[in-house]
């Protein structure tokens, strides 16, 4: 007969301090932010470009600017919304999403000759991307 002892170890292993996640925004983390906001900022103010081509039923522009001058900004949000604290990463993503979704529709209005469409959703499009902006330092 052959007995078989088996014995369990546990073993653990901790560091003294545990990694914490940032909370606040250090100015290393801001200068960090900088180059990535600019282009962002930047594509807000030309929306006023946008609105004018709505208002004016120019529906061709309207779609080429959508495509055109707005076209790298998705790039340009996520890049930002990964660089963000932990706490507003989800929250970017989600307004990223959301102005991404009023611009397909927007393209969608245009395409349709649908001016009071094109404009709610410009409306909403702004608040979104104003909401975005605000969660960078």
């Amino acid at each position: 007969m052959v007995l078989i002892l088996v014995t369990t170890f546990l073993v653990s292993c901790s560091s003294p301090s545990q990694a914490k996640i940032p909370t606040v925004y250090t100015p290393e983390k801001i200068a960090q932010l900088e180059p990535y906001r600019a282009p962002i900022a930047t594509a807000r103010a030309k929306m006023a470009t946008l609105q004018d081509l709505i208002a004016s039923k120019n529906w061709v522009d309207t779609r080429t600017f959508i495509h055109g001058p707005l076209g790298e900004l998705r790039q340009d949000m996520a890049i930002v919304s990964r660089k963000l604290l932990v706490k507003d990463q989800k929250p970017a993503q989600e307004l990223a999403k959301e102005l991404f979704g009023h611009f397909e529709r927007i393209d969608a209005a245009a395409k349709d000759r649908d001016s009071a469409a094109a404009q709610a959703q410009y409306a909403e499009a702004i608040k979104d991307f104003d909401a975005f902006l605000n969660l960078i330092p």
